[in-house]
């Protein structure tokens, strides 16, 4: 049990390492070609069938930039696209959400309280909403409703509104919320998989037989990449937010997660209006500043009173172990001035992650975070502020490894 669970922990690091960096690699691709799309200009003498230029200049080089609606003239010999960024960023993301939510379903997927299920079932459920929401975009986009970018915009906006609200009544508020960043990634991710890059390559494959491709393909492309633009920052806050129970532990989550949506819009048009030399539209940041007031407000209205929480069934064991009681007193001693309702270490006025080990029910539902933050590590107290001794991490250790022997 111990050396799976600290190899279990670092693959939680390596796969969330992995999945960190090819996001980045996405999200920088993505940003910066919006960027220039939106700054190409035109002049006069331009190659036959371009749209627009731009001269940039970086590490000491320049570059001279120019877009093609359609295609050249001729096919170039070497032609880069840009996809892999994306296919690497979602398949390491649901690798992330098989090793930390799937194999931890009991402690970050389900919760009896909000909707009794079995890990199967949380897993198969926590599948299908995935897949429903790029099924469910993908149908509005090819609809009529399609052919209006704002009247598509609003409708998908509202249906983010109602799956926010629906998964806060299936999983943990935790799950939830990841959830809905999953289903977001996931038809970004699609947009490129199933859309963007195969009408690119139809488009190549015309131009190759000598066919005058159809304009269509790049505009519908171009509609997809519109919508990855304006629903990368809200994706980015949704996969934060496991970090910040504030977020998604309050029984307003699903208006707060909806509020973020029109937060990352409103600065994604500020970027995008500077990009294309349009203006500075200031307001955006103040609205952007007012609706994170009203998200701070949302996240500290009292909690509704759900009484003694009870230890779920798997955490049984840790509270039988012989050592339990000495644990308790160490974990209340050594933690539960900040893990607690209502922490009186001063500074923290909420218990860290939503941690909450001041009863017996949350400690040994903790167990494992405790064995590894406090027991096989000093991470936890931060700096060893409680004082906690070798010999009480020792305790931790062998309390935990020795659980239902």
């Amino acid at each position: 049990m111990m050396d799976f669970a600290i190899f279990w922990d670092w693959l939680s690091f390596a796969v969330r390492w992995l999945h960190v960096v090819t996001g980045i690699a996405w999200i920088g691709s993505s940003f910066y070609f919006v960027a220039l799309d939106l700054g190409l200009r035109q002049r006069p003498g331009m190659p036959v069938g371009a749209f627009g230029e731009e001269w940039q200049v970086h590490g000491g080089g320049f570059y001279h930039i120019q877009k093609y609606l359609v295609a050249p003239a001729e096919m170039p010999e070497h032609l880069t696209w840009f996809k892999w960024e994306s296919y690497a960023t979602w398949l390491s993301g649901f690798a992330m959400l098989c090793v930390v939510y799937y194999a931890g379903a009991d402690l970050f997927l389900i919760d009896p309280n909000v909707l009794p299920m079995s890990v199967p079932i949380g897993i198969l459920l926590s599948m299908a909403t995935i897949g429903v929401g790029w099924v469910g975009y993908d149908l509005l986009c090819r609809s009529p409703l399609g052919k209006s970018d704002t009247g598509l915009m609003l409708v998908l906006y509202c249906v983010l509104v109602f799956i926010a609200w629906g998964l806060t009544h299936l999983f943990t508020g935790r799950a939830a919320f990841l959830h809905l960043g999953a289903i977001t990634a996931t038809i970004m991710s699609a947009n490129v998989f199933m859309i963007i890059i195969p009408n690119q390559k139809i488009v190549v494959a015309d131009l190759i037989a000598g066919r005058k491709p159809d304009p269509k393909y790049g505009k519908i492309a171009k509609q997809r990449s519109l919508h990855n633009n304006y629903l990368t920052l809200p994706v980015l806050f949704l996969m934060l937010s496991n970090h910040y129970p504030l977020a998604f532990g309050t029984q307003f989550n699903w208006v707060i997660a909806s509020l973020v949506f029109i937060i990352g819009v409103l600065i994604r048009h500020y970027f995008n209006s500077v990009h294309k030399r349009a203006g500075n539209p200031h307001w955006t940041w103040l609205g952007a500043l007012v609706l994170f007031l009203i998200i701070i407000w949302l996240s500290t209205v009292p909690k509704v009173l759900t009484g003694e929480p009870k230890a779920s069934a798997s955490a049984q064991v840790y509270i039988a172990s012989a050592h339990f009681p000495a644990v308790r007193d160490t974990v209340l001693g050594r933690c539960s001035m900040c893990h607690a309702a209502e922490p009186v270490y001063e500074g923290i006025y909420h218990a860290p992650k939503g941690v909450m080990l001041d009863t017996d029910a949350g400690i040994a539902d903790h167990a494992r975070e405790i064995y590894l933050q406090a027991g096989r590590s000093h991470a936890m107290p931060p700096a060893n502020v409680t004082e906690i001794t070798d010999k009480e991490r020792a305790l931790l250790v062998a309390w935990f490894e020795g659980a239902g022997k």
